[in-house]
């Protein structure tokens, strides 16, 4: 492994294996990146397969021509694999995270919603549907009550017939239409909203995830743009160009004397600084996560929402209704005439009219077309679980893959990092003087 890092770092192979052995190494490199690229396009970022194909194979020739051809680019290529654990690799986790809310959570939460709005859109239409029904009945009660009063009377006062008459009933088909129209016009918006919800968000985070991607190779070219012309940047460790020269010079007593300012790039101590740094992405990381939980909690919610609904409708019972008429009426024989004569009027008792009627409000029926509530999928929220945890580890390894950078820098540009040393051991002996 040494031997081929030598061979990748070098910038000139010295003989024809040398020159076999980096053009292997750039392949094997490229192919496995074309495979990461092409799912990367193809499964998160949901280009055509078509499409994605055709970019990781110019993606991948790309990349191996530049990787066997250009000493710095394989640097700036090697730096960006420890650069994803920082934040600009956090930036890509985010997006990634983003994305699977927006694919998979938002459309199981609207798909709930939906589910409500059905379970009410059945329960108006057969109560509707119950209580337009309820009209009959009350005709019914009108012409047995009218046919009563005919048959209790005599011929001589039997009143005129006034039946009830409900045309209620013919007009159940257009209410039946409109409610129907109703719930269409709601779910065209909902499936409106869920598409523009989708679309938007896929095409801002393909947006994002091109531009962290692009800032990703900034950042490692920037890196390495400092390492070569600043020698104060990055320059407080304690390597072993800088313990070889100290033992050389028989100062090693600075090393010493300055281990408080200076940090090995091997060892896992940690500056005020880098501490200070780390607590503060951690921050960010949470209030991320908290985000995420509410948008996880919501999807919980809508689906006991939409599950209770749905199994509280199938248990309505019909409510029955009771119309009980009780008639009980006289007929006064010329009242006048008796008043006049001081004897008593005489009344022509009619039978009584008694009789109840039964009828039952229907809210629920099978008839009705209700989608089975989606409850959350359980992998969905594995996977963010999981990029999370990655992502609160980026927070405690961003500072030892920025010191990783370092030391790939170090070994593909190894006279500058020998004037690096010699900087900073000059620096500390004119600290020790004063």
């Amino acid at each position: 492994m040494a031997d081929l890092w030598w061979i990748y770092s070098k910038p000139v192979p010295a003989d024809g294996r040398e020159l076999w052995a980096l053009f292997l190494q750039c392949s094997c490199i490229t192919a496995v990146i074309g495979g990461l690229f092409y799912n990367w396009m193809f499964a998160s970022l949901e280009y055509s397969w078509h499409l994605s194909v055709a970019m990781a194979i110019s993606f991948s020739l790309l990349l191996l021509l530049t990787l066997f051809l250009v000493h710095p680019a394989r640097c700036v290529f090697s730096m960006i694999m420890p650069t994803l654990g920082t934040k600009q690799g956090r930036k890509l986790l985010f997006s990634t995270c983003i994305m699977i809310a927006v694919v998979n959570i938002t459309p199981n939460i609207i798909s709930n919603i939906k589910t409500i709005l059905q379970v009410i859109q059945c329960i108006c239409k057969n109560s509707s549907d119950s209580l337009l029904n309820s009209t009959a009945l009350l005709e019914k009660v009108s012409w047995e009550f009218g046919d009563a009063v005919q048959e209790a009377t005599r011929s001589i006062y039997k009143p005129m017939n006034g039946h009830f008459r409900f045309s209620l009933l013919q007009n159940s088909s257009l209410i039946y239409q409109k409610m129907h129209l109703a719930g269409e016009k709601i779910s065209r918006e909902f499936l409106s909203v869920e598409v523009l919800v989708k679309d938007s968000v896929l095409v801002a985070n393909r947006l994002a995830a091109g531009f962290f991607m692009l800032y990703l190779c900034f950042e490692s070219s920037w890196y390495l743009k400092n390492y070569l012309t600043n020698l104060h940047f990055d320059n407080f460790y304690i390597t072993k160009k800088l313990e070889r020269l100290a033992v050389d010079r028989r100062a090693a007593h600075l090393l010493v004397s300055s281990s408080k300012k200076l940090i090995r790039p091997t060892g896992l101590k940690l500056s005020r600084e880098e501490v200070v740094l780390c607590l503060v992405q951690a921050m960010l990381v949470t209030v991320a996560l908290v985000l995420m939980l509410v948008v996880v909690a919501m999807d919980h919610f809508a689906f006991s929402v939409a599950d209770t609904a749905v199994r509280k409708a199938a248990q309505f019972s019909a409510v029955p209704v009771t119309l009980s008429i009780k008639y009980k009426a006289e007929i006064g024989i010329m009242p006048f005439l008796f008043k006049v004569f001081w004897r008593p009027s005489e009344a022509l008792l009619l039978r009584d009219f008694n009789r109840t009627y039964h009828h039952h409000l229907i809210f629920s029926s099978a008839r009705c077309r209700i989608s089975p509530p989606t409850p959350p999928n359980p992998s969905v929220l594995l996977v963010v679980g999981l990029l999370f945890c990655i992502l609160y580890g980026t927070v405690f390894l961003q500072t030892y893959a920025r010191r990783l950078c370092r030391g790939i820098a170090a070994s593909f540009f190894q006279s500058c990092e020998e004037k690096r040393a010699l900087h900073l051991y000059r620096k500390l002996t004119r600290r020790h003087r004063k």
